[in-house]
């Protein structure tokens, strides 16, 4: 009786999974794990090293820790509640519906289980997929404000951002009752969810902390051009995941999608290079991986629509839009956006929105994707989703800073800025020679 019993169970357990078995494929599992470990591979260590390198010797460490801590909390998040917020059924608060915000039903990734799926694949690797993009975003922001802020405020503010700015704007995008998907907004990979919004908070933030000191008068090259070269280059091997993941399956618009994510990212590094070489005679390497970043930020809302030679005139706009949006805030605004977080991805993510709106359509021909759409129509949808990711953003960031101010004040000393963030907020160097 007691064999029995053991083997009805072992059946039981097998059985269980059956109902959904049949919507599992696992070519697209398959696909979908290898894109969470490159876009992860985009933050630690891609990104970290790209800002690493950006920044002064003494200050090398506490980007690269910022980058690696804002991973562990930002997973915390997603973990409790960020999935839920961002993904599960929307609730109504007062006289906001639930195409604004998701609900809790998700709470603790409660109903996350091996056999319940997403589509095609299970909904735990769908749920870490997007992890990776909560992770990245937030990281980006790191570039407004590097060499000037506080740890804690970091941590603070990356805590309080994720979840009154991103979460949201995910359920608008990317839910199934998202308020902009339903209007019809294109952004298959993180135009306005990643770009815009990492952008514009960077924006923000450098404007309400303030310049570093001695800014713009001081020069302030990168310490270390060999760890941003590298980084970059991870960052352009991790985005064939951000972008080829996010058709969600192994099927042809993923590899439509990693096939304009290249065309991009090479014409806009190749693009900005040649403008520096003309307007300052000679190329330079932190020119050309500007470029590079400013192309893969500005296919990434238009991978999933457009063909290749739209990612050809894309990855044009993205190099000269984004060269000269560089130069005017650095020398004509004076904002002291640090690694140029807003001129390269939040200009790239505004420029790929409103082109995917042009290039997705079927009767450009050439240079069209998949989408038959009508042009003028579809350019006023991509324009609403820009505005109210824009106004949105930076209006709740502006509020989490202030709040974060007040709790733990978000800037260094003079003293402490002069002596390098490494040494004052972590009692390490990283360098010893």
């Amino acid at each position: 009786m007691g064999r029995f019993y053991r083997w009805l169970c072992v059946a039981i357990a097998c059985i269980a999974p059956i109902a959904n078995a049949d919507e599992l494929s696992s070519g697209d599992t398959a696909w979908i794990l290898t894109t969470t470990a490159l876009v992860l591979f985009m933050t630690i260590p891609g990104l970290a090293l790209f800002y690493g390198g950006l920044v002064r010797s003494a200050n090398v460490l506490s980007v690269l820790l910022q980058c690696f801590a804002i991973t562990c909390l930002v997973t915390i998040i997603w973990l409790v509640v960020g999935y839920s917020l961002a993904f599960s059924p929307g609730v109504s608060i007062g006289f906001l519906g639930g195409e604004f915000i998701g609900g809790l039903s998700n709470f603790l990734h409660a109903g996350v289980q091996e056999e319940t799926v997403s589509g095609t694949i299970p909904e735990s690797i769908f749920s870490t997929f997007q992890l990776t993009f909560a992770i990245i975003t937030p990281a980006l922001i790191v570039g407004g404000f590097a060499e000037r802020t506080r740890f804690s405020s970091v941590l603070l503010f990356t805590a309080l951002w994720v979840l009154f700015v991103y979460c949201p704007i995910v359920h608008w995008v990317w839910s199934g009752n998202g308020w902009l998907l339903n209007a019809g907004l294109l952004d298959f990979a993180g135009g306005t969810v990643v770009h815009m919004t990492a952008g514009t908070a960077a924006l923000v933030a450098a404007i309400v902390i303030g310049k570093r000191r001695g800014f713009p008068d001081q020069p302030m090259p990168p310490h270390n051009m060999t760890l941003t070269i590298a980084g970059a280059a991870m960052l352009w091997v991790g985005w064939f995941g951000f972008n080829g993941g996010s058709a969600l399956a192994a099927n042809g618009d993923a590899a439509m999608a990693i096939t304009v994510t290249h065309i991009s990212a090479a014409v806009g590094a190749f693009t900005w290079m040649c403008i520096e070489w003309i307007k300052y005679g000679k190329p330079s390497a932190l020119g050309a991986v500007t470029g590079m970043v400013a192309g893969l930020g500005t296919i990434t809302p238009a991978s999933g629509t457009v063909g290749p030679a739209g990612a050809l005139v894309i990855g044009l706009a993205a190099g000269t839009v984004c060269f000269f949006a560089t130069n005017y805030m650095k020398q004509k605004l004076k904002i002291d956006d640090s690694l140029d977080v807003f001129p390269v991805h939040g200009v790239g993510g505004i420029l790929g929105t409103m082109l995917t709106g042009i290039f997705a359509s079927n009767a450009l021909g050439v240079f069209s994707g998949q989408e038959d759409i009508n042009i003028g129509s579809q350019l006023g949808i991509q324009f609403l989703g820009v505005i109210s990711v824009l106004i949105y953003t930076a209006v709740l960031t502006f509020i989490i800073l202030k709040v974060v101010d007040a709790i733990t004040g978000l800037r260094a000393s003079e003293e402490q800025e002069q002596q390098g963030l490494d040494l004052v907020e972590h009692n390490e160097s990283g360098y010893t020679l």
